[in-house]
């Protein structure tokens, strides 16, 4: 059996993080998996029955400890490689994968890209695709960028493992404070969720802004931000909406379903993202959803090929639409500014954009029901043995 070495810096939230315990799960019995982190601090995902070993070098702050920390990874990791023997190492992050490709040994390395933010910066792409067996991604369009401005072309896309029956089984379990319950037991109650840490690139600035806006026409509506986080500027930007008792902020949960799962409809005004596992949980859930097109990830789930496939042929940059789009799956309005904006007296035509279009589901049931109904269609096509096939094709390729 190959031995393989799954590489993140922390289990404590996030995307990718997911998908490196999903990867560690699906592809035992395949391989001899061991999951390595540099921190085991705030540990969110369940690892029972995983190998993971934790080098204990947390990040810190200030440059000069920064370069030091690289220095101390990249040597504890070399000497775990070196004594343990893998056949590939597979890294999840860009600071995963700095420390991956400087540590190698006789193993086959693979750095993921997994965000458009890992394309921002161009010297830390060039060294992953020189240094790396395979660059693997999760979307279609970091792998189109590849090729187009960096000339790589030995890079796949792997869509990320979703459990239904799983999500569905956690969302059932009871919940002891779930916000706005006495608004739950009203009749006409309109709940909203966005999922996601506390981080710009997340954008919900404009989800607050375009939610006080929805509220002129549906009072009754409520809004749930769930992650991370201590969301002061938020909090100050829904007081100043004055919405303060209308959002609520639960933090970060171990099992956030029950929250997803008791919503009307799921929001992700992302401006960065990979392929967002937030969005496609909720459509697990059956939760009908409203995305921004932001670089990568949302249209290629809310869209079908064809449907795709006419965007890149109009805009072969991979820009965002201009207009909002009613997919086959959810509804995709253009993208967003990501320059943190928490004025709430700038109501920007693009929170107008985002609350015209969640209004639109609102007002109008069958609508909600349709896209309910397709969010659960296209959530069932990205299975956790579509993805260990995948994978695994890839990873019997290189070796």
């Amino acid at each position: 059996m190959k031995k393989l070495l799954l590489m993140v810096p922390m289990l404590h939230q996030g995307g990718f993080e997911r998908v490196c315990v999903k990867t560690a799960r699906v592809l035992q019995g395949i391989y001899d998996v061991t999951i390595l982190i540099f921190s085991d601090k705030d540990i969110n995902y369940d690892i029972t029955g995983l190998k993971v070993v934790n080098i204990d070098v947390p990040s810190v702050k200030g440059k000069a400890g920064k370069v030091l920390n690289v220095l101390k990874r990249i040597a504890k990791v070399r000497a775990f490689k070196k004594k343990e023997g893998f056949d590939i190492s597979y890294s999840f992050g860009s600071s995963a994968n700095l420390i991956n490709v400087f540590s190698r040994q006789k193993e086959k390395v693979l750095t993921g890209l997994r965000c458009q933010t890992d394309l921002e910066e161009p010297g830390q792409v060039r060294l992953f695709t020189r240094r790396s067996d395979r660059v693997l991604s999760c979307s279609k369009e970091i792998m189109r960028q590849l090729k187009s401005d960096y000339g790589y072309d030995r890079s796949s896309y792997i869509y990320n493992p979703l459990d239904i029956a799983d999500i569905r089984a956690k969302a059932e379990e009871p919940v002891q404070d779930m916000p706005f319950e006495k608004e739950r037991q009203q009749p006409g109650h309109k709940i909203l969720i966005g999922m996601g840490r506390e981080d710009y690139i997340k954008g919900f600035w404009h989800l607050i802004k375009a939610f006080s806006l929805v509220r002129k026409t549906y009072p009754e509506a409520r809004l749930i931000i769930l992650g991370a986080g201590k969301f002061e500027n938020y909090r100050k930007l829904a007081e100043d909406l004055g919405q303060k008792d209308c959002i609520a902020f639960p933090g970060v949960r171990k099992n956030p379903f029950p929250y997803v799962a008791g919503a009307d409809l799921f929001v992700l005004p992302s401006n960065h993202e990979g392929f967002p596992n937030a969005l496609l949980e909720a459509m697990a859930l059956a939760r009908p959803v409203v995305a921004a097109d932001c670089k990568t990830g949302p249209r290629e789930i809310l869209l079908t090929e064809e449907e795709y496939g006419k965007l890149i042929e109009e805009a072969p940059d991979g820009s965002s639409i201009k207009e909002t789009q009613k997919g086959e799956y959810g509804i995709l309005v253009p993208d967003m500014d990501e320059h943190e904006d928490f004025d709430a007296g700038n109501i920007t035509e693009e929170d107008i954009r985002l609350a015209g279009a969640i209004e639109e589901m609102l007002a109008d049931p069958s609508l909600m029901e349709h896209y309910s109904r397709k969010a659960l269609e296209r959530a069932g096509t990205y299975t956790p043995e579509k993805y260990r096939d995948a994978l695994d094709g890839i990873l019997t390729e290189i070796v």
